[in-house]
This record gives C-alpha cells, structure tokens and sequence, in this order.
C-alpha cells in the first residue's frame, strides 16, 4: 500500500513539474474556455483573459486550474447548464458567469461539480442564473469568496444559490447569496463546515438542512429572508454565534428545528423576527448564551420536545419569549436572563430569589387564537396572565427558571 501511494505522489509531483498555461481571449490560439479545456494537459493553468466568451456545456475533465483576469464574462445565454466539472483536484477562480438556462425538467446551474474531489470554487460572480452552485456527490472541496446574486421571484421557477446533494467534507465560506430560494441547501450531506456568510432577501429560507448530520455552522448572518434557516431530520448539528435578523412574515422565523436531535445552539443573535426559534419533534438540544431580542416569539415549541435545555440565554423585549401548546413540560430553564422579570434579590447574588414562569396564559390564548394578538398590551391581558403565573392550568406548571439572572448576561 505504502508502495502506490508513493508511486501515486511521485507521479502527481512530475505532472506538477509539467505544467503550462494555456491563455484564453480573442486574439489567442483558443479563443473559447473550451479549446482551452482541450488543448490543456492534466494540471496545467487556464489564464481566461478580460473578455466576454458566449459559451455553455463546458466540460472540465481533467484536473485544471482555471483563473480568470479581471473577471472575463462567461456568458452562457439561457441555453443551459455553463460549467460541469467531472474531475478531481479542479480550481475555478474568478470567472463573472451569467444567463445560467432555466428548465422545469433541469437543475441547470452556473457552475456543477459532480463526483469530484479537492475542487476549490472562489472569487466567482455568478448572476442571471437558475442555481447557482451545485455539488453533487462531491467530496473534500472548498467555495469560497463567491458572490450571487439572483433575480427569483416565485419558488417554483427558482434554484437555490449553494446547493449540496450527497456531498461530504466541504467547506462553505465567506460567500454572499442573496434573490434566490434557498441561499444555502445541504440534502444527504455530512462533515461540512459553513461559515462567516451572508444570505439575504431569499424567497424561501437563508439556509436549509434536510437529512444532513454532523454539520457545523457558525459566523453567518441570515437577514430579511422568508425564513432564516431551516434544520430538518438531521442530528449532530452545531450553530454556532451566526445572526438571524428581520425575518419577518406570517409564518417567518430566525430558526425553525423539526425532527433534530443532539444538537448545540451557542452564542446565536436573533433579533426582529416573528418567531425566534420555532421547534417541533427536537430533543436533546443545548441552547447556551444565545440573545432573542425584540422578536415577536422569542421560542414557540410546538410539541415532542423533550430534555432540551436553555442556560444562560438574555430573553430581552419580546413579545412572547417562552410559547408552548402543552401543559407538559421535560425541558429545563436555567440562570437566564429576562427582561421581564420582576423579582428580586436579596442576599444580592445576582440571582433571583422568585423563579420566572416564562409561558404566559396570553401566548397559550394567541396560539389556538390568533386574532386575540390585537389584546396584547390591554390591561385584561395583564389580568389573566396574573391569574395564571398565581395557579397555572393551561400552561407547564413546572416551566420555570428557578435561577433567573438580575443583570443581562455578558460573554
């Protein structure tokens, strides 16, 4: 074993010794990224010069690094798919790629790589288009420092700007996504890391997980959305210090969890949407130094969530910040802050000496009816929910915070 793989380094260090570039541009032998791609020998460089090149269907077969001067425009004029890459060790580095083709039987995209490994996508523009990156049984890569902008309108017509399907270790980075369903969606893909981006104005969700475990995302900022993101039937997910904002909307929220398990949330801000977090079917969940700040929910869980805990979290001026549609409760609450906590402190520990009850007969009333929410700052509000924190019957009457902090946390 030892024996192939040295022959296999030594032979890829003599390809490497080997290579050339190959230019691109009007005045050039190739005249087309095409040509280029088949005039190139494996591990050469393609230098595409300024330039606009009208050109789709471009196969990349062997491994090649492909760069881009002052982003030459790869325009593929609404034919179809513009760059499909079917080899390993690939560099695509900044190409402006535009007028990706729109199909309702093809994920067209700007820029595929399909059962590829150590590929690495950067510094690519990418507008017009229908998806726009897409990996599909693609391992051990990197997308990096890519912008996209798209122009969706309604779901049914539009594609996602990142997708991964069946993909495993890939590195999302400081990429900007922003006019498309989906900014972000992983399906059947593991041990990917998504970080420090910036999704925005999408129809649909920021970020999207379906059936995707052992996932790390952190630094992101997810902004005015239909939804933030979306965690769905996976486990092992870790969301770390990303900012979920301005997703506003009838049945918006920073964050919606469904059918996830043994997962963490750490130092997460969601601030200004309808619904903080929304959960359903998820157990086993650290929620640790998170801020929920002026939403309309801070959390509403709606049922089969069992053994999660919230500690050390600042609840501060939501309308709601604990909503629950049961009266049974597994989850615990502790040493967080509430703004809306009126206690005190006596032995002057930081501490409160009452436990918070955090449900409010109010939110139970808004969940089953709606239309009640024009009540929420009446004095018969006031009323009710007293009556209730005094002798609960609708709401968990073990919901409480027994430790409930005097002074906004600070990490």
């Amino acid at each position: 074993m030892k024996i192939k793989m040295l022959s296999f380094i030594a032979l890829f260090l003599v390809s490497l010794l080997h290579a050339q570039t190959v230019e691109v541009c009007e005045g050039c032998m190739y005249k087309t990224l095409n040509e280029g791609i088949q005039a190139a020998k494996d591990f050469d460089t393609i230098f595409v010069k300024k330039g606009t090149y009208k050109e789709y269907n471009i196969l990349v077969d062997k491994p090649l690094t492909i760069i881009g001067e002052n982003y030459p425009v790869i325009d593929g004029e609404m034919k179809g798919e513009i760059i499909t890459i079917v080899s390993d060790s690939v560099t695509v580095d900044g190409l402006f790629i535009i007028n990706v083709g729109t199909s309702y039987t093809e994920d067209y995209a700007a820029i595929r790589v399909k059962r590829s490994k150590y590929f690495v996508i950067q510094n690519l523009v990418l507008e017009k288009l229908f998806f726009g990156i897409y990996l599909e049984k693609a391992q051990h890569g990197k997308v990096f420092h890519n912008k996209i902008i798209g122009d969706a309108v309604e779901e049914y017509n539009s594609g996602n700007g990142i997708q991964l399907w069946y993909s495993k270790d890939i590195e999302i980075e400081h990429n900007y996504v922003e006019h498309v369903r989906d900014g972000i969606y992983l399906e059947f893909s593991d041990h990917c890391l998504i970080k420090n981006n910036v999704s925005a104005n999408n129809l649909r969700y920021g970020l999207h997980f379906m059936f995707s475990n052992d996932d790390i995302y952190q630094d992101n900022t997810f902004e005015n959305n239909g939804a933030g993101v979306a965690v769905m039937f996976s486990k092992k997910i870790k969301m770390y210090n990303n900012i979920f904002t301005e997703n506003w909307g009838t049945a918006s929220y920073g964050l919606l969890l469904k059918e996830i398990n043994d997962a963490e949330i750490q130092g997460n801000t969601f601030i200004k949407n309808t619904i903080g977090i929304n959960i359903e079917g998820s157990n086993r969940i650290n929620y640790l130094n998170n801020n929920f700040i002026n939403n309309g929910w801070a959390i509403k869980v709606r049922g089969a969530c069992y053994t999660n805990h919230f500690t050390g979290n600042n609840f501060l001026y939501n309308s709601f910040d604990i909503s629950y549609n049961s009266n049974i409760n597994d989850n615990v609450f502790d040493k967080n802050y509430w703004s809306n906590y009126t206690g005190y402190d006596l032995n002057k520990n930081g501490i409160g000496d009452i436990p918070y009850r955090p449900v409010k007969l109010f939110s139970y009333i808004v969940n089953r009816t709606p239309e009640t929410i024009i009540l929420l700052r009446s004095l018969f509000i006031d009323i009710i929910d007293f009556s209730e924190k005094v002798s609960p019957v609708f709401t968990p009457d073990n919901l409480l915070d027994y430790n409930p902090k005097m002074k906004r946390i600070e990490w």
